[in-house]
């Protein structure tokens, strides 16, 4: 199943552009699923009709789904209360009822991905189409699987729910009640849901697409999310320049479009530009979506935004191994690196990553790093005291 996550900066059109590429695809006889968590329905303005929180028919081979986060959100609260109900008494704390639970920050961004695995698996489309949020959300929400996983891990390590045996007798020792198994469980599934997640993000059919329009603003938040995207290892399959001018605009417009057209020459040299042309208005309806989605503008790729981060082995030559890391846009001075045991904290201005290091750089210690060419190079040297002894 290909999945395309689609994301740009509030008010590019995003959302419109989601809607267009489905229904191009449904039209080519794709069997398609549009997915979207947006509370406000855009969406379902976008495809002219109401989208609820069970799967809708929109159009022949187009269904479109947007997840209620309220219900899922209490969903999960009542779970977790009944299975929590013996601690919960012990404490005397009050239970909450569903009628007066509220979504907190976040539910909408979980409930999304949730509703992204599930689709996936459910393996009853050919192509997935994901409105994601506006660019900063849509990029915390990309990482928030990864990020979890590793808090849980931290938090609960797997391997303590061995001793599960010895947990009475531990508790005695300590002199404190220890973790009960049923959050251990938790721990686990929620470890196992989220992976799940991670899998579909990082999968060879999955790919990210940008939506900016043409112009300062808009390069400037190209450039932001494609840095961010690479940290995570990602990069745009293609960037769709969205409301682009037509070339013989005269007057006061012909300002415009020379600045669009200047903004497009940068884009062309680092991605695959899909231009669509300025509709006039808001598009509504699957009428006007046919219309935007010209001729190869939205066309689906066989591409992957997978990016690898490959370690080169200068020991011979240099007596080091360099880690790279593609980091388009990067700024020398916003660049941060610091070692914590087997992990790496990378940091490009606003944006960071805890990443785990290959098993051949844990033997080793950090040399030095270089920004030469939008790639961080990370030398590190074999440590004496762990490295087999070479010749």
């Amino acid at each position: 199943m290909r999945t395309i996550l689609i994301t740009g900066s509030g008010g590019a059109g995003r959302t419109t552009v989601a809607a267009a590429t489905a229904l191009r695809a449904a039209d080519n006889g794709t069997r398609t699923l549009v997915l979207s968590a947006d509370r406000t329905d855009t969406l379902g303005a976008a495809l002219g009709t109401t989208i609820g929180p069970a799967p809708t028919r929109v159009a022949p081979n187009l269904t479109a789904w947007r997840p209620d986060a309220a219900a899922g959100f209490r969903d999960d609260l009542t779970a977790f209360q009944e299975r929590a109900a013996g601690v919960l008494d012990l404490l005397g704390a009050s239970r909450l009822d569903a009628e007066e639970v509220t979504p907190l920050p976040g539910a909408e961004e979980l409930t999304l991905l949730r509703a992204l695995r599930d689709a996936v698996l459910a393996e009853a489309h050919d192509l997935l189409v994901v409105d994601l949020p506006p660019t900063p959300q849509a990029l915390a929400l990309l990482a928030l699987p990864e990020e979890l996983r590793r808090y849980l891990r931290r938090l609960l390590p797997p391997e303590r729910q061995a001793a599960r045996a010895l947990r009475p007798v531990l508790g005695r020792l300590a002199g404190v009640p220890m973790p009960s198994e049923w959050l251990y469980e938790t721990a686990a599934r929620w470890d196992t849901e989220l992976g799940a997640v991670e899998a579909v993000l990082a999968d060879r059919d999955t790919v990210v697409r940008l939506v900016a329009e043409p112009g300062p603003a808009g390069a400037e938040a190209v450039r932001s999310a494609g840095l961010a995207l690479a940290l995570r290892g990602l990069r745009p399959d293609a960037l769709v320049a969205n409301r682009v001018l037509p070339e013989a605009s005269g007057g006061w417009l012909s300002g415009l479009v020379a600045q669009q057209r200047k903004v497009l020459e940068e884009w062309q040299e680092s991605y695959d530009i899909r231009p669509v042309a300025h509709f006039g208005r808001d598009p509504r309806g699957t009428d006007d979506l046919a219309a935007l989605a010209v001729p190869g503008a939205l066309r689906v790729n066989d591409t992957t935004s997978t990016v690898e981060w490959p370690v080169t082995d200068r020991l011979a030559d240099d007596g080091v191994l360099v880690w790279h890391i593609p980091l388009p846009g990067a700024i020398r001075d916003d660049l941060d690196l610091i070692r914590r045991g087997d992990e790496l904290v990378v940091a490009a201005g606003q944006f960071r990553r805890i990443v785990p290091l290959p098993s051949v750089l844990r033997r080793c210690t950090v040399d030095g790093a270089a920004l030469r060419e939008g790639e961080l190079r990370i030398r590190f040297v074999p440590d004496p005291d762990l490295w087999p002894d070479r010749p």
